[in-house]
């Protein structure tokens, strides 16, 4: 199950680049592509969560092996992806409700802190994979 950390990093990139485009697709107006992509970014967050939760059930906390200043950083970088990936859940969740009930202004007043969070918890997410398992 040593694949299972890569596929996390792999599904929260994957995340990042739907958000992205997604962005882009609500720029220019287009709400049937912006709606496919952020759905898309939904569901391989869910399938992230999935997996993530299921390695670390069975395999606990891979030991950061850093020193120093990089140390500091690592573990300053992990504490504010963790605290904002279990804020951004229900931003998320009530994002997508004014979407789907048409409550358009709530939708986009909220969306713009949702997409900012989410981005950098998945940004952050294939960062501190890197940190741990790849430098």
């Amino acid at each position: 199950m040593k694949w299972q950390p890569f596929l996390s990093a792999l599904l929260n990139a994957s995340a990042a680049v739907c958000l992205l485009i997604g962005f882009f697709y609500i720029r220019r107006k287009n709400q049937t592509a912006h709606k496919k992509t952020m759905l898309s970014a939904v569901a391989l967050s869910t399938l992230f969560l999935i997996n993530y939760l299921s390695y670390h059930f069975v395999h606990g906390s891979q030991k950061y092996q850093g020193i120093g200043l990089i140390r500091k950083f690592y573990f300053t970088l992990l504490l504010s992806h963790t605290l904002l990936a279990i804020g951004v859940v229900p931003l998320v969740a009530f994002t997508l409700r004014w979407a789907f009930t048409s409550q358009l202004q709530k939708h986009k007043r909220l969306a713009r802190y949702t997409l900012a969070i989410w981005l950098y918890v998945s940004v952050t997410g294939v960062l501190i994979y890197l940190m741990l398992y790849v430098f």
